[in-house]
């Protein structure tokens, strides 16, 4: 796995070495700027909220608004607030330093593998009303026009929209997405669905069932098809 590593945190130099160790290929950037610069190519980015030349979250806004690249946040911070800015902004996950190499490389794996699996899936087109997504090429229209999604927001819009009508459970949901039915950040699903619903402005589609998950409408003003692509 190709990833970039940004923070000047002096142990990030051992989680580098760390990541190393188990086979992966890092990129040790020191300032923000770089991963603006230069994020094409990798399979995932750890970033830090602390960095020496840019907040560390204007630099994922900015990311963000050119890349879908997953982004795992591992900063001090453990704050709540800045764990929801963080997911808010953009990023795939969140965890707190010190990191534990074992955890971090689960999680790594966790978000690469599924954009893999989006990445080759069978070419389906899901229609939900104006709502167009396009499981292989991962991409979403909302009334023509392309909507920007991290690879969790489409992941999970993917799951609820695959099963129109059916209600997803928040362990469901969890376990596929974080591989963790019990994921440590409990706001991480919460915030992610805030974000794609404001993102698709269609808040009839993604109903809350209380107690119980979340379904995608299934109405007669907006059945999905599926078509070859």
């Amino acid at each position: 796995m190709r990833l970039m590593l940004v923070g000047d945190d002096g142990s990030d130099v051992e989680l580098a070495r760390a990541l190393i160790a188990r086979g992966h290929c890092v990129d040790h950037r020191y300032r923000g700027s770089d991963l603006l610069t230069s994020h094409r190519g990798y399979d995932a980015v750890i970033l830090d909220l602390c960095l020496p030349d840019l907040p560390g979250l204007s630099v994922l806004r900015k990311l963000r608004q050119v890349s879908s690249v997953p982004v795992i946040i591992l900063t001090a911070d453990d704050r709540e607030r800045s764990i929801v800015l963080g997911l808010r902004s953009g990023a795939d996950d969140y965890l707190v330093k010190p990191a534990r190499i074992g955890e971090l490389t689960a999680r790594l794996e966790a978000i690469t593998r599924r954009t893999t699996m989006l990445a080759g899936s069978a070419g389906s087109v899901v229609v939900t009303g104006d709502v167009r997504i396009d499981l292989a090429a991962r991409q979403v229209e909302v009334a023509g026009q392309p909507i920007q999604l991290t690879p969790t927001e489409f992941e999970l819009l993917s799951i609820l929209a695959e099963r129109p009508g059916s209600v997803v459970s928040r362990a469901q949901l969890l376990d596929r997405v974080w591989g963790d039915a019990f994921v440590t950040v409990s706001r991480t699903l919460d915030v992610h669905m805030t974000r794609l619903r404001t993102k698709l402005n269609r808040p009839h589609l993604i109903v809350t069932r209380r107690g119980h998950g979340y379904q995608w409408a299934h109405d007669s003003a907006a059945v999905p098809t599926r078509r070859a692509g």
